[in-house]
């Protein structure tokens, strides 16, 4: 008795001859994912450290969760919070305000505006932030008065410096001085990224200068701009605990100068400006996702989904929602 005939398939008039049957023996078998055991191996790993991580922080007394919960909502803990949140927005406007003219300045063909940015750049950034602020709080010893009028000629208003140079209004200055330093910078970098072709065709188009970077330069350098001053922000947020130093209790200088007068809690009240601290900044981090997101759509074919996007299309996929 003979065998059926073997159909196959010639794939090229050199090539060897195909079978057919074997074809769909290939296509049926089942393909299985390349097993990693080191992953699964770090992935316990990592959660018997998190699983300790947690055990010690709920099972250790020093920590005493019960204080914590009592001085997380207090007014005084509140009334500090506020005043960073104000410190952090103002310095931040005028940083950025500040910024970007040193950027301008430093990207002009003056090379006297050149100089005097790149000088101003130079010491803020050379200087630290605390000898900053200490340095503008004794700054009546140098001024007593303050006046208005013309240059090296008769003055028309005064001023007191003690009563001008609040805690406060210092350490707005202070805070604004050294973020306008960097954001120069940032400012920069987002604009020497536009390609020089854009620069090119704004000049043949006659626009004026001011124009070509209100209206081209701008706004495509914002793309570059945003993510790092964004940074820059959540730095200036947890820099405003060095505000303590001028007697201005901002969240730090709250939870310092309660510690300091209630001993034995020193642990949990640095657990409440350490939570506090994190969830400014994941606001700040969730609110940079967004206006990323936002300036990326000229830049990228289609805009990724959000997280919760991304979630509700898991949910999808499982069937649980429509």
């Amino acid at each position: 008795m003979s065998s059926p005939p073997v159909t196959r398939l010639e794939t090229s008039s050199s090539g060897p001859p195909v079978d057919e049957a074997r074809l769909r023996e290939f296509a049926a078998r089942r393909v299985l994912p390349l097993r990693r055991p080191g992953r699964w191996i770090a992935a316990a790993v990592v959660l018997v450290l998190l699983a300790q991580l947690v055990h010690a922080l709920v099972t250790n007394p020093v920590f005493q969760w019960n204080v914590f919960g009592y001085w997380f909502f207090r007014p005084v803990i509140l009334d500090g919070l506020v005043l960073t949140l104000e410190l952090t927005g103002l310095a931040a406007v005028f940083g950025l305000v500040g910024g970007i003219v040193l950027a301008l300045m430093r990207l002009s063909r003056n090379p006297l505006l050149q100089a005097v940015s790149w000088a101003y750049v130079w010491i803020f950034r050379s200087i630290p932030l605390i000898v900053l602020l200490l340095f503008l709080a004794n700054v009546t010893a140098l001024y007593s008065t303050l006046s208005l009028g013309i240059p090296f000629g008769p003055s028309f208003l005064q001023f007191s410096a003690t009563d001008l140079l609040s805690f406060f209004v210092v350490a707005v200055l202070g805070l604004s001085l050294n973020e306008a330093a960097y954001a120069a910078e940032i400012v920069r970098s987002g604009v020497l990224s536009v390609d020089q072709g854009q620069l090119e065709a704004a000049a043949a188009l006659g626009l004026p200068r001011w124009r070509q970077y209100r209206r081209i330069i701008l706004p495509q350098a914002t793309r570059a701009i945003v993510p790092a001053y964004a940074n820059q922000l959540i730095g200036l947020l947890k820099g405003t605990s060095v505000v303590y130093i001028t007697s201005l209790l901002e969240l730090f200088g709250v939870v310092e100068t309660q510690a300091s007068t209630n001993s034995g809690q020193i642990i949990p009240l640095l657990l409440v400006g350490t939570v506090w601290y994190v969830i400014l900044t994941s606001v700040l981090s969730v609110v940079q996702y967004y206006v990323e997101r936002y300036f990326s759509r000229g830049a990228l074919r289609t805009v990724p989904p959000t997280p919760v996007q991304r979630f509700r299309r898991r949910l999808r996929s499982l069937g649980v929602a429509r």
